[in-house]
């Protein structure tokens, strides 16, 4: 039985050092290599997955190491998409145009006008190798589906009525034959209260787009978004794939709230004769659910440049006016 303790104290403690990060025990175990220890001659960094990302996108860095563990060559790689033994710690990462974390995860700022024309650049280094580096070139893409939403909040549900009380049961009588007596009547059940009415939903604002073309070899399409309440949204679109949904959409009524249970009628006592049971209470009424509230209209204004990729654009207003549409002059938006 001691030994039983022991082992199991023993497995603990190394459960909660290891879960507990600690690098003696993760390199001990295998678990992670340190990057001082490998006699490393090149390192390459690369993006896993697709080369590119878009705005507000993210992908993950991966660091490969060739060297020597002073027998055989061998590569080593970082944790993470890497899959390797090599800690992030171990390096330094500087980047421009797009940010990377402590764990290699690359990002790229939502706002296009960060990074339009520009090409994200990440430097890796390691200090225990001060002879070695790694750049990475990470070009960025604009043909996804982009997505602006300013639908109106759903309304409350409403409250569920409360249950009725249950009847109490009649008191007893005798059944004795030679001195019977009546058995109380139950009472009746109490009525479930209704359930209230859903909240209606909330309006949607009008919001405006604006859309014009970029020049360049390849054209892009420059788009402003602007609801009241928000601050306006840019996106920069590549017709070839890319597209952008706006949506203005009234919010859902708020379901109604269940009425409650009636009660159940209390028993009728034991005598002779016997008494009679209450009658159940009624059930209450289900709430209406609120009214939907109104879409918000959304009004497009395009360049006439910009007239053959409309279909870019998926607008849906429900419960609203259908969207407008005017082309005239729009000035780049940034």
């Amino acid at each position: 039985m001691n030994c039983r303790r022991s082992l199991a104290a023993g497995l603990s403690l190394a459960v909660a050092l290891l879960l507990s990060g600690c690098n003696a025990v993760q390199v001990k175990l295998g678990m992670k290599v340190p990057l001082a220890s490998i006699q490393v001659t090149s390192m390459e960094a690369s993006l896993s997955g697709n080369p590119a990302i878009a705005p507000g996108g993210k992908s993950s860095l991966v660091v490969t190491f060739t060297g020597t563990d002073g027998k055989e060559s061998k590569t080593w790689a970082t944790k993470g998409a890497g899959q390797g033994k090599i800690a992030w710690s171990d390096l330094a990462v500087t980047a421009t145009v797009v940010t990377v974390n402590k764990k290699g995860v690359v990002s790229l700022a939502r706002d296009p006008r960060v990074s339009d024309g520009k090409t994200g650049h990440v430097t890796v280094t390691a200090p225990s190798h001060p002879g070695l580096h790694a750049d990475l070139d990470i070009p960025l893409r604009y043909n996804i589906a982009y997505a602006a939403h300013f639908d109106g909040s759903d309304g409350m549900k409403g409250m569920d009525g409360t249950d009725g009380l249950n009847g109490s049961d009649g008191s007893m009588g005798s059944l004795d034959p030679n001195n019977p007596s009546a058995g109380g009547n139950g009472s009746d059940g109490g009525n479930g209260s209704d359930g209230q009415n859903g909240g209606p939903g909330g309006d949607a604002p009008a919001v405006q787009v604006w859309l014009t073309v970029q020049a360049g070899t390849q054209p892009l399409l420059q788009a402003g978004v602007l609801a009241a309440g928000h601050k306006e949204r840019y996106y920069l679109i590549d017709p070839q794939g890319g597209s952008l949904t706006v949506t203005a959409n009234g919010g859902d009524g708020g379901a109604g709230g269940k009425g409650g249970r009636g009660g159940h009628g209390g028993q009728g006592g034991m005598g002779s004769p016997p008494g009679m049971s209450g009658n159940d209470g009624h059930d209450g009424m289900d709430g209406h659910a609120g009214f939907d509230g109104s879409g918000g209209r959304i009004t497009v204004t395009y360049d006439p440049s910009a007239a053959p990729y409309l279909k870019t654009l998926k607008l849906s207003s429900t419960d609203g006016p259908k969207p407008m549409f005017a082309e005239q002059p729009v000035a780049p938006l940034w």
